[in-house]
Parts: C-alpha cells; structure tokens; sequence
C-alpha cells in the first residue's frame, strides 16, 4: 500500500493553482478538499501562543503563524512569516526598506494579512505530506512511480543552471516562493538537480536578499 506521502505527493494540481506576479499559489480550499477526499480522518490545527492569539510576533522580526497537521497518526507542524506582495515581513507599524536595486515601504499587518498567511501555512503545512510538494520543489508535474530495471537504470545528468535561460526562470519562481528558507538550504535542494554555477548563485543571493 501506498504511504500517506506517496499518494498525495503523486496528485496533478495543476489545474487548481493560480498565478500571481509569477508566483504559483494553491488555494487552501482545494489543497483541503483533497486531502479530505483521501483521508476522512485529517485534521489541522492553529498554533496559539500563551493569550490565544493565532501568531507570534517579535517588533524586530515581524509577525509568524503556524500550523500543524495530522495525517493517520502522523503530526507535521508549519510556519510562515506574515507577508506583504513582495514577500517582506509585516509588522505591527509600517517601515521602509532599501536594496540594492529600490526602495518602498512596507504597510503594517491587519487581521485579514495575519488569516491570509495562516491558510497559505495551512497549504505549505499540507506540501510537507506530499499534497502539491512538486510545487514548491519548483516542479511543473508530480513525479509518478514507474517500473525500471535497476541494472539498466542510469544516474540522472544534473542540468546545468544558466542564468536566463528557461530553467532559470522557472528556478526564479520557486526561489522566490521560498525567500523564508536560509540560503544554504537553497542552494543545497537545487544542487539534487542542477549545477549551480557562481553568477547563478550570486543572482539567486540577490532575488532573496
């Protein structure tokens, strides 16, 4: 039988994802539905701190909401910083920043920014069980499990990353959908399937700095 992880990791959303400023986006509704349709018995939870409120927040850090999941016995928990469009922590006041490239200003966090990252946590939180995991692997397509003889399989050739070239941009997206990982860690998943040449690792600095 298949585990939990298997049969969800292995399911086509392509068709319920939507795109926003080359980001792709899975709406909690469905990423739920789905998991409901398959495992009656899930159920998902809002990490509160000590008052009950449904996020923590640091005045230095900003705003973080968490989730955690049960799937057949097996808890997963989440967390997500409260965002604004460009991906840049909301706190309880407004702030400016400054990069290398612009400048702007960051609003401050209402309740209906704080409800929007604990659904899209919820979604990430579902990703770590398999559901839509391809997306956030920077994947077009599930990975799908087909019978091969071990002793005429061959090692896959890792893909050679260049900056502006197709793989590129699709790499850009899931980078910038993952700006929370530490850079080590990006660059530590994009090596299991590309060669990450210097000017390439520099630009993704960049992206997420």
């Amino acid at each position: 039988m298949k585990t939990v992880f298997e049969t969800l990791s292995s399911i086509n959303l392509n068709d319920k994802v939507e795109k926003k400023k080359n980001l792709t986006y899975l709406s909690w509704a469905w990423a739920w539905g789905e998991v409901k349709k398959h495992y009656e018995d899930a159920t998902y939870e809002v990490v509160t701190d000590h008052e009950g409120k449904p996020y923590l927040y640091d005045d230095a850090l900003g705003y973080m909401v968490r989730t955690t999941v049960t799937i057949k016995g097996e808890t997963l928990g989440m967390w997500l910083p409260v965002m604004d469009t460009s991906n840049r922590a909301m706190k309880s006041h407004p702030y400016d920043w400054t990069s290398r490239y612009s400048s702007g200003t960051v609003e401050a966090a209402t309740m209906f920014d704080i409800n929007k990252a604990l659904m899209r946590c919820l979604t990430k939180n579902l990703a770590m069980f398999g559901l839509g995991h391809y997306i956030y692997a920077g994947e077009d397509l599930p990975q799908i499990d087909e019978p091969t003889q071990v002793e005429t399989a061959k090692p896959q050739q890792k893909i050679k990353l260049v900056v502006d070239d197709e793989n590129w941009i699709k790499v850009l997206k899931w980078v910038t959908a993952n700006k929370d990982m530490e850079f080590s860690d990006i660059l530590k998943t994009l090596r299991q399937k590309y060669v990450v040449a210097k000017e390439a690792q520099e630009k993704i600095r960049e992206s997420i700095s």
